[in-house]
């Protein structure tokens, strides 16, 4: 019901033949920087911060560009990019536009190699100085670096001071531009060992610089800087000399697909953007396996490597319930199945009662896991029928019994609308909530007042802000008996570390209800306590070691249905007057519905990295301080 901002979506085009191939089978040679644009509009919901795009031009000559990069921020970034690329074209001829040989000469953005990138923030840092593509520049064309990615590193401060060892003197201190300068030393190195290799075949001049570019290995660059790595990351990246790869972190947290064949390589955050874009099966498009890199070099060869061994597989469920696109199958199932996964907690929450229950959902998202509900729900029906039909007599069914049972369904309404954004940020205090409170709009008459019970499911309960002052009190117009509240997933009790921009602990919900309930049941020392693990914790740290999260000692008394009772009493505003029921989806309910995502540590706690298990330890010790320090004031 609060919109969460996404990690990042990457896409990367490599065109493998020469620019008038495209321009003779297709009748143009901008193919390449058309699928880039599709690619990144069709991922526009991954990242409306800003956006970037990154070209090279393998062929150029000595004292022509070769590398062209383009940035905007706001969420009309990427139109602003390709109007501004289209507007510095605009008065070429149309005949030497066509023309692939001139194009690739005298064109910025004429190239084999394209990188395109969204961004939300999760570091807090914004501008257009902290939007991907990021740069590394250097004369020798195999040494100039450009890097995007969909991650977010755990341990910045390993890494920083790793680097910082090495020599190197970092300007800014954020995990992309550590990883340029790291990627980038690596680089160095590997060019300085071929340049070694090709003095010693006895080659000279601009034979050397050949061999270099020929031979450059980036498997070996990413063998040797990847393995300090604490994080969810899809890393992308290509040099002015030619080489392109993509890699993905070893617990396989972040996702990312590829598309090859003998014309193109494509990469991007989700299957279903390459399936459209490219026109091809889902059986075509692959995912990169978890530690595995795609890497295409100069000539064109594209081969797969195993660049870390894989880690415990944690593939991101709530990337499945919330970010990813819907029209991807595996994803459209898993959504459906989730909805189907709570048919009987629902079932409890109106005490048996479907007679008297209206079924709705939260526009958008929720939408299909609203269908899986209401299939579930039918099947249950059917049930209830074919066992009231087998009781009945001959007497009943003369009687008229029989259509009586059959006519019996599931009530399913569009009761919510989103109205419209409204901009409550001009408002302040009392004004700014009653604005919130006009953000959705119902469906007048859809139940029959003070006897139908509202059920309506969205995919996530996250800080309930938007819950307690604008749905409920909008859904409470319609005069419903019970409003039940279903959450397609499960409490999430724990902020993300690998690249989803959370709330940070505090502002859960589910934590909030949790540290009431401790209040309330008089077992607030267990904060002491937990602080005290928390802080031990973090002390005796050392790199690369297990860390346990100290924060899940906090829930430890508490049953999911003790919490989720509890944040109803939290949720129940003073101006609604239907009883309110909370119903999460259980962790069980979850891995039924999307068995082959296993990383829950949003809701479970458990962290696939040490470095996520550290930050959460850290973040409730922040949390224990504020408060003390407040409580001195």
């Amino acid at each position: 019901m609060e919109p969460l901002k996404h990690e990042c979506g990457v896409a990367m085009v490599r065109l493998l033949k020469p620019l008038d191939y495209y321009q003779r089978k297709y009748g143009t040679w901008t193919i390449g920087y058309d699928e880039l644009y599709l690619l990144m509009e069709k991922q526009h919901n991954r990242g409306q911060e800003g956006a970037g795009v990154a070209c090279v031009k393998m062929n150029a000559q000595p004292g022509e560009e070769y590398m062209f990069r383009e940035k905007a921020l706001g969420s009309g970034a990427i139109q602003e990019i390709f109007n501004t690329i289209h507007e510095s074209v605009k008065d070429i001829p149309a005949d030497q536009f066509a023309d692939a040989v001139y194009a690739e000469k005298h064109i910025p953005f004429a190239g084999q190699i394209y990188m395109g990138h969204l961004r939300y923030s999760t570091s807090g840092k914004r501008g257009l100085a902290f939007v991907h593509p990021f740069l590394r520049r250097n004369n020798w064309k195999a040494r100039n670096l450009c890097l995007c990615g969909n991650f977010n590193m755990t341990n910045v401060d390993e890494i920083f001071n790793e680097i910082v060892s090495s020599g190197q003197h970092p300007r800014i201190y954020s995990d992309t531009y550590i990883l340029l300068e790291q990627i980038g030393h690596r680089l160095d190195r590997e060019s300085e060992r071929l340049f070694n290799e090709a003095v010693a075949k006895d080659l000279h001049h601009m034979d050397i610089t050949h061999y270099i570019e020929e031979h450059m290995d980036m498997a070996r660059v990413l063998r040797t800087s990847s393995p300090i790595w604490d994080g969810g990351y899809v890393i992308c990246g290509m040099t002015g000399s030619g080489e392109m790869f993509a890699m993905r972190d070893p617990w396989g947290i972040r996702p990312a697909f590829y598309y090859k064949n003998d014309e193109q390589v494509v990469i991007a955050s989700e299957r279903p953007v390459v399936q459209t874009t490219l026109f091809v099966e889902s059986s075509d498009v692959q995912e990169l396996k978890p530690g595995e890199a795609i890497i295409v070099n100069r000539a064109g060869e594209v081969r797969l490597e195993q660049i870390i061994e894989p880690r415990q597989y944690k593939g991101d469920s709530f990337e499945r319930i919330y970010f990813s696109r819907g029209n991807d199958a595996d994803i459209y199932r898993e959504r459906k199945a989730l909805g189907r996964q709570l048919v009987k907690p629902v079932l409890d929450a109106l005490d048996g009662d479907i007679k008297h229950a209206v079924f709705s959902f939260i526009p958008n998202t929720a939408e299909t896991a609203f269908y899986g509900l209401i299939e579930g729900f039918n099947q249950y029906l059917n049930q209830q029928k074919e066992e009231a039909i087998r009781r009945l007599s001959p007497q009943e069914l003369a009687g008229g019994k029989l259509k009586e049972i059959l006519s019996q369904r599931i009530r399913a309404e569009k009761v919510a609308w989103k109205d419209i954004k409204m901009r409550t940020f001009i408002a302040e205090g009392n004004s700014r909530r009653d604005l919130a409170s006009h953000v959705y709009d119902v469906t007048y008459d859809s139940l029959v007042p003070n006897v139908d019970s509202l059920v309506i499911i969205d995919d996530s309960i996250v800080r309930g802000t938007t819950l307690r002052e604008s749905i409920l009190r909008i859904l409470d117009r319609l005069h419903p008996r019970r409003i039940v509240v279903v959450s397609s997933s499960p409490q999430i009790r724990y902020p993300d570390y690998y690249g989803i921009d959370m709330p940070s602990l505090q502002e859960f919900i589910a934590f909030q209800t949790t540290v009431g309930l401790l209040h309330e049941r008089h077992m607030t020392s267990l904060i002491d306590e937990v602080y005290v693990h928390c802080c031990k914790a973090l002390k005796d740290y050392r790199p690369g070691q297990a860390v346990p999260n100290c924060v899940q000692e906090l829930y430890a008394p508490f049953s999911d249905d003790e919490i989720s009772a509890h944040m109803a009493k939290l949720l129940h505003a003073g101006a609604v007057c239907a009883d309110i029921r909370i119903v999460y989806q259980s962790i069980e309910g979850l891995h039924t519905a999307i068995p082959n995502h296993p990383g829950d540590w949003y809701f479970s706690g458990n962290y696939p990295t040490p470095g996520g298990a550290r930050r959460v330890n850290q973040a409730f010790v922040d949390y224990v301080d504020e408060m003390r320090a407040k409580a001195d004031k």
